[in-house]
């Protein structure tokens, strides 16, 4: 068996095919293209593959991972070529590798992301001001789904913003927000939007604001 990652980006229409759609689309692929993925032991085998991070309905994304395990060994540059021909629209495929994390997964090994919004806005906006008195507030308070209670509850999402950057041209302000991620600490960039656009005053329609996932984040030494 060998592990491999993909790095791919998802735009346009298929942004709002939901994770699970791609990840069977991906299931496909891979058996059309005659890649054989490994299974896991059990009663219930399924394919050794899983993606960095879930990727939200309607988010487009620049660089997005895939990893998984094939059951004989293949050239990454083959996968590559394979997986590109027959892919839908909207994801491409940017390269294949080999992936030595060991045991360790990718979403395991995630620790932040870096997301930018695009906000409608006839009136300028001063983004350096807005992003220093919001920043400032002793705490910033909005409700969080939780995962295992599936209720919602009050959570200081302040200390899982890492960093924020906010321009105004032309109508529309992009906000820039570098958001934890993962397992241990995990923030939505919807959270930010619920609460920065009524500190400032702003009444958008969340229809109009388009969310792009740029980066992931891996933990030191994780690079590709």
């Amino acid at each position: 068996m060998a592990k491999y990652v993909i790095e791919f980006s998802k735009r346009g229409t298929i942004c709002y095919t939901s994770h699970l759609d791609v990840m069977r689309l991906f299931k496909r692929i891979f058996k059309r293209a005659g890649i054989g993925l490994a299974f896991s032991q059990g009663f219930n085998p399924h394919p050794k593959m899983s993606f960095a991070q879930p990727l939200s309905l309607g988010y487009e994304a620049m660089e997005e991972f895939i990893e998984f395990e094939t059951a004989d060994e293949w050239d990454p540059d083959e996968i590559c070529k394979l997986v590109s021909d027959i892919m839908a629209d909207g994801i491409d495929i940017k390269y294949c590798r080999f992936l030595n994390t060991g045991n360790r997964t990718l979403s395991a090994m995630t620790v932040a992301a870096l997301y930018t919004a695009r906000v409608p806005a006839a009136e300028p906006v001063d983004g350096e001001k807005l992003v220093t008195d919001y920043m400032a507030q002793d705490e910033i308070i909005t409700l969080k789904r939780q995962k295992k209670k599936k209720g919602l509850k009050e959570v200081d999402i302040k200390p899982m913003i890492r960093n924020i950057g906010m321009t105004w041209k032309d109508g529309i302000l992009t906000i820039r927000m570098l958001l934890d991620q993962g397992s241990t600490s995990n923030l939505s960039p919807e959270l930010v939007l619920n609460t920065i656009l009524p500190f400032a005053g702003m009444d958008v329609d969340r229809s109009e604001i388009a969310v792009t996932r740029e980066k992931i984040i891996f933990e030191e030494g994780l690079t590709f």
